[in-house]
């Protein structure tokens, strides 16, 4: 049992001794309830999975547990009860109820929310976008217009329950129900009426017309002047989820496009824009998007570009730069329809994929950007270095890389180095230590190699590997050595005397780290190698004459 969005453990001593700590307990509890609820489990440590064996709980605490959360929050529904475990351990089961449509909150009026495995505070600017989204968490599983089950279209339901029976993500326990069971274990019915999601999936075109805000997708072609050329509009409301990614895949010509690159003897096909990558980012964007708040999904094509705009904010939480590590389910029983049926990658590796596929491809990463009402993915046509695709796919071949590792070395081929600190901010890692995470088995395999400590850190490919696949990158002087680059700056400042960092810097190389030069000028300066007038901005270098 491991800590995720909905499960917490705690040490007995939260409620118990001279250390306990009922204010922590009251934050968790808001965390849970204006997320999507969840269990806590008092009485097993975090690195444990049960109780101590010898572990007696007076059976009176868990009313206490309940009595001591009401009267430290608001708007937070609670049951607690004592539960005796394999080994004999005994531990209080805390279960925290979703606050459907109001807000938790400590008594002294804190807020708090769940994120991943992690209680995260809400500002006060944050608080009309919680209350937003508490409406879009529970839109799924309404019954808002009153459809029978029996007014479902039958060809939907007849294709959902064959894409079900096919799927190998779908256990034979699952695939063993009836219809009415397979309908309410997707929660696609509650009693005799389709739910949202059940008109949204199954529906009748009429009735799916009628939901409050049905997804639609405008696909938009513009030249390279800016003037657009085509338009393709699904509208009609015809079409449930899956029918619509299926749609925007073959009905529009220019996702065929592409260009050949040589590998070797053989030509590689290369797509502007790769099927996976498309299906991906518009799955993301039927999955993600608040059906509470009004817009249409928009796919921008432009002649060096796609633009995927998706209505609505991201989740609380979930920012541009953090969108490859943390995953907030808004709709979380559509998303569990999709992965079982096979249209996406599953909770929190879509965006891996996407990434995967455009590195290996010699692509740049795609570009997550927020704006007022919505939510943007940029994906670039250009390919940056042919020669990269030829080297991931080599090193891929031999050594059958694993997904991240495949990201790691697409990245740093396409940069011939990374820094740890320019690694964290393109991949936006919270912690310099998991890089080595990302990397995996790169190092081991000797595909990487690296020089410098701690922050210094420089990772490359190994130069032995290259020149076995012959790979014909270009040389720059993103790693030159300290010594030859001392002689190059010393050489720059005497053709040029009185400069500054920034000019001798483009002068050498705008390609090597700017704090490197300036590490190295620096320390030319200790050693009174070079000389310097002016202050911050206004500083020049010019060479030490001795008197």
């Amino acid at each position: 049992m491991e800590e995720t969005q909905l499960i917490e453990k705690k040490s007995l001593r939260i409620i118990t001794g001279n250390s306990h700590n009922w204010k922590e307990l009251a934050k968790d509890c808001v965390c849970f309830a204006n997320a999507r609820g969840g269990t806590i489990f008092i009485g097993i440590e975090n690195d444990d999975t049960m109780p101590p064996t010898t572990q007696k709980i007076d059976h009176e605490l868990p009313a206490v547990v309940r009595k001591r959360i009401s009267e430290s929050t608001v708007n937070v529904a609670t049951h607690a009860e004592l539960v005796i475990s394999e080994n004999g351990g005994e531990y209080i089961q805390l279960k925290i109820l979703p606050s459907a449509s109001t807000i938790a909150s400590t008594t002294d009026g804190r807020y708090y929310i769940r994120i991943s495995d992690e209680c995260k505070p809400v500002l006060p600017d944050e608080l009309s976008r919680l209350y937003t989204d508490k409406s879009a968490f529970q839109w799924e599983t309404k019954v808002a217009r009153n459809v029978p089950k029996s007014e479902a279209d039958a060809e939907k339901i007849n294709q959902f329950v064959l894409d079900v029976r096919v799927s190998d993500r779908v256990s034979d326990f699952v695939k063993q129900k009836s219809l009415e069971e397979l309908l309410d274990h997707y929660l696609m019915c509650e009693g005799n009426y389709l739910t949202n999601l059940g008109v949204l999936w199954i529906g009748k075109r009429s009735d799916r017309a009628k939901l409050l805000y049905a997804p639609v997708i405008q696909f938009l072609k513009f030249d390279e002047s800016g003037s657009r050329v085509n338009k393709i509009v699904w509208d009609d409301f015809s079409l449930n989820p899956k029918e619509m990614i299926e749609a925007v895949w073959s009905q529009i010509p220019d996702w065929k496009e592409g260009v050949e690159v040589s590998d070797g003897i053989f030509r590689k096909f290369i797509a502007n824009y790769e099927q996976e990558v498309i299906r991906e980012l518009v799955a993301n964007s039927l999955v993600h998007r608040p059906y509470t708040t009004r817009g249409d999904i928009f796919i921008n094509l432009y002649a060096d570009r796609l633009e995927v705009h998706n209505p609505g904010l991201l989740p609380l939480g979930v920012t541009p730069k953090n969108m490859l590590h943390k995953t907030v389910r808004r709709n979380e029983h559509l998303a569990k329809v999709f992965y079982d049926l096979k249209l996406m990658e599953r909770e929190g590796s879509g965006f891996d994929k996407i990434y995967e596929i455009l590195l290996s491809n010699g692509k740049q990463v795609p570009i997550p950007s927020e704006g007022e009402d919505r939510v943007t993915i940029t994906v670039r046509k250009r390919i940056l270095k042919n020669e990269v695709v030829k080297l991931v796919s080599r090193a891929n071949e031999e050594f059958q890389l694993r997904q991240r590792e495949i990201i790691c070395l697409g990245l740093i081929a396409q940069h011939t180095s990374l820094s740890a600190i320019e690694f964290s901010n393109v991949l936006s890692l919270p912690q310099q230590n998991a890089i080595r995470d990302w990397l995996g088995r790169l190092l081991d395999l000797k595909l990487i190699q690296f020089k410098g400590k701690t922050k210094g850190v420089e990772y490359f490919v190994n130069p032995e590997f290259l020149n076995r696949i012959d790979f014909r990158g270009k040389t720059n002087l993103k790693k030159i050595e300290e010594h030859r680059l001392k002689e190059l700056i010393h050489q720059d400042v005497q053709t040029y005397p009185n400069s500054s960092v920034a000019d001798i810097h483009q002068r050498i190389g705008p390609e090597i780290a700017l704090r490197k030069v300036k590490a190295t000028i620096y320390q030319m300066v200790d050693a009174k190698k070079l000389v310097f007038n002016g202050e911050r901005k206004w500083r020049r270098y010019s060479i030490y004459k001795m008197s």
